[in-house]
């Protein structure tokens, strides 16, 4: 009875409580929660390294960072060669073999990387004493073989050649490099030509030079005992040669005198890549460091931003636009405002980026974003503090960026003290839409008559030209006159005589082709049958069948197993533009083709003809002079999805009459596939060819 009782009161006071709290009063927050972060203990070597030690014991697990702090490093006529030098990183060391040393962290249940100024591992805090060795060793004693150099070479060489044609790879290239200079470390790229010039010998040379302890620090977080870290530290790394690293100096880069457009021709676009882009001076030590972090994530920091509402909540231009601002000791950073847009909005894009810009450096922002923006970066935080690596980076920003030592304790205070004139005033300091310098990459054939009517407050905005390498060049000339006579007709029956003559093209009924290749250890087959109406195309890896594409009648569909995907109707009438035993006939038969002009393929001159498509959009190069087909790039839109891909045609050799590629080279991801011509079958029966 007493129990009941009790709960009856309970309940009443519980009720009278409510009753007195008044809910149309929004109620006033809470003080910022104190954050408890552990600071690391600290000792030095000899040597120079610097050692944080943050014990928790909340698990058994160990994690170490090991991060050289030296200024950016400027690689010249060998760029590339410090991306090689941290490839190289990692095959075991001077004593313990490659496949012996990965074995052993396999066997463990650890993780060692290395990069070409820092190294990480991770492992349960048993394993933490050797874990730290092999590292350590590693390290110290890498093992630069010329054999592994040659693999690690030709992999940033096959990587180079298949970023070649692509739209990102480039605009960010050419961003770079305009905004920095092409002398200065950020703006250096890497080219086919710096890789080749680069050595085994430099490999070793820049390891030495700048894996250097002098601006090293060690970070172990994890469940351990700091007397023991202190002993194994001193143990394993105590023998790394104390040095610093060369030193020299590098031009202050200087924005655009006037906001203009530095535009990149890239034919092969189907989308537009767009940088508005100014230099900021700002470090992570400065007073409204965080106020601009503010005002970037109300503009551009995700989907719920400016940029993103405008450019693709309202007008429908992108999948996504955003802003980014960066922070550097050693040098100048970037903001920049980004967008990937559809040719034909190219213009109205860069205008409306441009507005807002200029309207978050002349208008106040809201309450409402302010009071959003500053939610999520309390959440975002908390969240973050779950995460030994933060722990590591916050103690390690601490001390490589002559940070308060409260500057993370304090870090929510002073994100919720911010105020809407502190994001005024940090917009107006670091978005820069007066001197902004506008790189657009695209089909200029498409978008540069609009964008060189671009205005901006009233002025039109100026458009200089560059090539893919950010080297000034001439306006490109998209009137260039064809030689009199050549058509898109003249071109394919110029094809057809090379491969053999219109009369025994005609005579085809039925066509296989079989090519086959490897990429990434596997064994890659691709299997193509034509009719007249029909086409089949299976791709098998290791001989099995993993994905197929049949078109027959009024049927499209992708085959994955035994299912069956129908494709879309868009996709089945761009399609039928490339349907017979030669997908020429199909072009020739559409009406829709158009003759582009002339490109360089592999240094000779080839004719461009494009079929334009509501899904899938198909460009082919014939050589001028053989008539040969020497590529195709196909680009396909599905989903919100773009797809790019390119074949090269290469060694035609006859068989039964007609002529095909021996070897095509193709694009699988970011790896270049060349394949090799193992079978062509001419006129077998029709009827016993299979579409299913």
């Amino acid at each position: 009875m007493k129990k009941l009782y009790f709960t009856v009161v309970l309940a009443f006071m519980a009720i009278t409580t409510q009753a007195q709290v008044d809910r149309s009063i929004m109620p006033e927050p809470g003080p910022s929660p104190e954050i408890n972060l552990d600071d690391p203990q600290r000792f030095e070597l000899k040597n120079g390294l610097k050692v944080l030690v943050v014990e928790n014991h909340k698990l058994p697990r160990v994690s170490i960072q090991l991060t050289i702090d030296n200024p950016p490093v400027a690689e010249g006529d060998k760029s590339g060669v410090g991306s090689l030098a941290g490839s190289l990183m990692g095959n075991g060391s001077k004593t313990i073999d490659k496949d012996v040393f990965n074995e052993e962290v396999d066997f463990l249940g650890a993780n060692i990387s290395f990069g070409s100024q820092s190294a990480f591992a991770s492992s349960l805090s048993k394993y933490f004493p050797r874990i730290l060795e092999l590292m350590a060793d590693a390290a110290i004693n890498p093992n630069f073989t010329q054999v592994e150099f040659d693999k690690e070479k030709e992999k940033l060489l096959t990587g180079l050649k298949a970023q070649e044609k692509d739209v990102s790879s480039i605009a960010g290239r050419v961003q770079t490099a305009l905004a920095y200079g092409v002398d200065h470390p950020y703006g250096e790229f890497t080219t086919e030509e710096t890789v080749n010039n680069v050595t085994l010998a430099d490999a070793i040379q820049y390891y030495s030079d700048y894996f250097v302890p002098a601006n090293a620090y060690l970070v172990i977080i994890g469940d351990v005992d700091f007397k023991d870290v202190q002993k194994l530290v001193k143990k394993n790394f105590t023998p790394w040669t104390k040095a610093a690293p060369p030193s020299f100096t590098f031009s202050k880069p200087s924005d655009a005198q006037y906001t203009q457009v530095n535009f990149v021709d890239v034919p092969n676009a189907v989308q537009s890549e767009i940088a508005v882009q100014n230099l900021v001076d700002l470090k992570m030590k400065d007073a409204d460091y965080l106020p601009a972090l503010v005002a970037n994530q109300i503009l551009g920091g995700g989907g719920e931003a400016r940029l993103f509402l405008n450019l693709r909540e309202d007008k429908g231009y992108t999948y996504g636009s955003y802003s980014r601002l960066g922070n550097s000791k050693f040098s100048s950073s970037r903001f920049r405002a980004t967008a990937s847009v559809r040719n034909a909005v190219t213009d109205s894009s860069v205008v409306e980026i441009l507005n807002e810009i200029d309207r978050i450096s002349k208008e106040p922002v809201s309450a409402k974003e302010l009071k959003n923006t500053k939610a999520k970066y309390v959440g975002n935080f908390v969240l973050a503090l779950e995460r030994p690596s933060t722990i590591a980076n916050y103690a390690l920003n601490i001390e490589t960026q002559d940070l308060p030592k409260d500057f993370y304790k304090t870090y929510l205070e002073r994100i919720n003290a911010i105020t809407i004139e502190d994001v005024q005033n940090a917009s107006q300091k670091y978005f820069n839409a007066a001197n902004a310098r506008i790189v657009v990459a695209g089909k200029g054939s498409e978008v540069l008559e609009n964008l060189e009517k671009v205005s901006f407050n009233g002025k039109t905005v100026p458009v200089k030209y560059y090539d893919k390498y950010a080297a000034a060049t001439e306006k490109p000339d998209y009137e260039a006159a064809m030689p009199e006579g050549v058509t898109v007709q003249s071109v394919i029956d110029s094809y057809f005589e090379a491969i053999g003559g219109k009369t025994e093209v005609d005579k085809i009924e039925s066509l296989k082709l079989v090519y086959e290749g490897e990429a990434m250890g596997t064994k890659i087959k691709v299997e193509e049958k034509r009719t007249a109406d029909k086409y089949a195309q299976t791709t098998f890896m290791n001989d099995a069948p993993m994905m197929g594409v049949i078109a027959k009648g009024d049927e499209l569909y992708m085959k994955q197993g035994g299912n069956k995907v129908p494709l879309p109707e868009a996709m089945k009438k761009d399609l039928k533009n490339a349907l017979g035993i030669f997908p020429e006939q199909g072009i020739a038969a559409g009406g829709n083709a158009k003759l582009t002009g002339t490109e360089d393929v592999d240094g000779k001159a080839a004719y461009k003809i494009e079929v334009p498509g509501e899904t899938m959009q198909v460009t082919y190069f014939y050589d001028v002079e053989s008539g040969l087909k020497v590529k195709e790039m196909q680009v396909i839109n599905m989903n919100g999805q773009t797809q790019n891909q390119e074949v090269t045609y290469k060694e035609y050799k006859e068989i039964d009459g007609i002529k095909f590629p021996s070897i095509r080279v193709g694009t699988m991801g970011p790896q270049l596939v060349e394949s090799k011509l193992l079978e062509a079958v001419i006129n077998k029966d029709v009827s016993d060819v299979d579409f299913d």
